[in-house]
């Protein structure tokens, strides 16, 4: 069996093995690729920090020694801070690229989408601050494959605000080529559509006041086409009935007419849309409008399936990172130490999304702890 555990185990540490060790040749113990993939081990079955993936670890000790390369037994608590406070971010993230791109082929593969959704976010640490030091918290931009459930890269920045400038720097990280581009409206910037275009991609932004002398002319075009025949016009309605209340969305797209402001300098601009959203919970009603401008052609059913596809990644992937990861409860302060264990939770969570137990998140973390078989499935994407 351990024989069999570190076969299984081969492949996932070849993806680290061009990582740079970090730390002094001074009594450098425990080899750093089994060290990081003990790290992501722990964090697929619940721990929160380099305390818990050490106490997962020595918990896990007789498992793990047959299926690493450790030397000198079980590595402890401090040998996983300091390896996590480090590495550079950056450089741990590409460690992941091509585990990332076998992840992405199998799930296309899979789900047969010829034009997967990417949505681009930001979310906060909220309590990740370090005000005696002047820390902020960790604010991080991250791009969310919808179809595929696989967070694809990630990027901090100091505040919100400098997400326009976190943007493009995510964009460089994932092959977008094919791809729609989904961004709210802080990413609704002419020099961002020109990246997403360049890049081969299409992009459907979301607009509000960044964008107001824009924001007010799609929505007078909208009115005045609602006041007429809709020529040229297409219109989708969904309902969708759950968790106690009933949604329907209506989505009209529209050519984009040339007389916008600035519509030259929006490369690709093809289309504006109105999606409008009706609510219903326990006789109450709410209604939210949301306007957007896209390159892609007239195909209703394509923006729709974009426009909910961006909603994903708060639903899938950030709501899942606070109640299940209690990523927003976070104490870690140290910026390297919080920035590399928000990647981890994000990878973590794509490969229990892989996984076909039909379950939630929290179960499958909960069985990857129980069951190391299990762990090894979810983690080398086999059938064990």
């Amino acid at each position: 069996m351990a024989d069999l555990q570190r076969l299984s185990l081969d492949e996932v540490v070849l993806h680290f093995a061009e990582l740079e060790d970090p730390r002094s040749t001074v009594n450098r113990q425990h080899p750093l690729v089994s060290v990081v993939v003990i790290a992501v081990m722990a964090v697929l079955a619940g721990a929160n920090g380099p305390t818990a993936i050490a106490r997962w670890a020595a918990l896990k000790g007789e498992f793990l020694m047959g299926a690493l390369d450790l030397p000198n037994g079980i590595p402890r608590k401090d040998v996983f801070r300091r390896v996590l406070m480090a590495l550079r971010p950056a450089a741990f993230q590409a460690c992941y690229v091509n585990w990332l791109e076998s992840l992405r082929a199998k799930a296309a593969a899979a789900s047969a989408v010829e034009q997967p959704v990417l949505a681009i976010d930001g979310k906060t640490a909220r309590r990740s601050h370090d005000r005696k030091n002047g820390l902020g918290a960790l604010h991080s931009v991250s791009i969310w494959a919808s179809e595929f459930g696989l967070s694809l890269g990630q990027v901090a920045c100091a505040e919100k605000s400098n997400e326009i400038t976190a943007i493009p720097e995510v964009l460089r990280l994932v092959d977008i080529r094919g791809a729609i581009i989904t961004i709210d409206a802080m990413g609704a910037q002419k020099a961002i559509a020109t990246e997403i275009i360049d890049g081969q991609a299409d992009y459907v932004l979301a607009l509000k006041g960044n964008q107001a002398t824009l924001h007010q002319a799609v929505i007078d075009h909208i009115e005045e086409q609602l006041d007429g025949d809709l020529e040229g016009a297409q219109e989708l309605v969904t309902t969708e009935e759950g968790h106690g209340r009933m949604e329907t969305r209506t989505y009209l797209q529209f050519p984009a007419p040339k007389t916008l402001p600035g519509f030259g300098l929006w490369k690709a601009l093809k289309t504006i849309a109105v999606v409008t959203s009706l609510c219903v919970r326990d006789g109450k009603e709410t209604a939210e409008v949301r306007y957007y401008i896209s390159s892609l052609a007239m195909d209703v059913k394509r923006l729709a399936r974009a426009v909910r596809g961006h909603w994903g990644i708060e639903n899938s992937c950030h709501w899942v990172l606070d109640v299940t990861y209690r990523e927003d409860e976070s104490r870690i302060r140290d910026e390297a130490l919080r920035e590399n264990f928000a990647w981890l939770n994000r990878f973590t969570l794509s490969l229990l999304r892989q996984h076909p137990d039909r379950t939630s998140i929290a179960m499958k973390r909960r069985s990857c702890g129980w069951n190391d078989n299990y762990m090894l499935q979810v983690i080398t994407g086999s059938t064990i």
